[in-house]
């Protein structure tokens, strides 16, 4: 027998209410960006007054803070399914280029140019952390000792981002593979390589060839 769900009718409302708020402020930042985000053309979408729809989100800045919540959640929890399959990070650059890929504007958000105006609070930096974590768990696996460089002394002195427990040619090892991986897909994804004659897809496997050779 299935369990009765301990919400109130009032309670799965708001869960429905507050869905439909996210999924309408998402259709607004894919037609004009995130700083033009705004509850009041929401709330007028929607049929409803502005106040109204304060009882759900309180302001502007609280309705990001989800979306980016959301956001890296969602790719967290693609990058963990990811290593689950395979340790290869091959395989999970690939999946983090299919992720991104399947929404610009929810990578822009939490990778893009910040929006004018709105600060993240301290707590969004924790799923950004667990992603960090799974990648420096694959990158632990599949990295050849190599001699110590200018980076690795500077990482292993300014390691508040990292579990102490990975030496810091892993640390140089996943910043690297970070930072390209998102390089490539951020000029893919503004379109900078429109026009070039190039697949896109091609160059970021040249990259991942490229950073996966010993």
């Amino acid at each position: 027998m299935a369990e009765k769900s301990s919400e109130t009718p009032r309670e799965r409302y708001r869960v429905q209410i507050r869905a439909e708020v996210k999924r309408r402020a998402w259709e607004q930042i894919a037609s004009a960006g995130a700083s033009a985000l705004s509850l009041n053309a929401i709330a007028k979408q929607m049929g409803m007054s502005g106040p109204a729809l304060y009882r759900y989100f309180a302001n502007r800045d609280e309705l990001i803070t989800e979306l980016i919540r959301d956001a890296y959640q969602s790719l967290a929890d693609t990058v963990q399914a990811a290593t689950t399959l395979s340790a290869d990070l091959g395989v999970v650059a690939h999946a983090l280029r299919r992720w991104a890929l399947e929404d610009p504007q929810r990578y822009f958000l939490i990778y893009g140019t910040p929006v004018p105006g709105y600060q993240a609070p301290d707590d969004t930096t924790v799923i950004a952390d667990e992603i960090m974590s799974v990648l420096l768990k694959a990158c632990a696996k599949s990295i050849p000792e190599r001699p110590a460089t200018p980076l690795d002394k500077h990482l292993e002195d300014h390691r508040q981002w990292a579990d102490a427990s990975y030496p810091p040619s892993v640390l140089h090892r996943a910043l690297t593979f970070w930072t390209r991986c998102h390089g490539v897909l951020s000029l893919e994804l503004a379109g900078h390589f429109t026009g070039m004659g190039l697949d896109p897809a091609k160059l970021f496997e040249a990259e991942l060839d490229d950073l996966l050779t010993p």
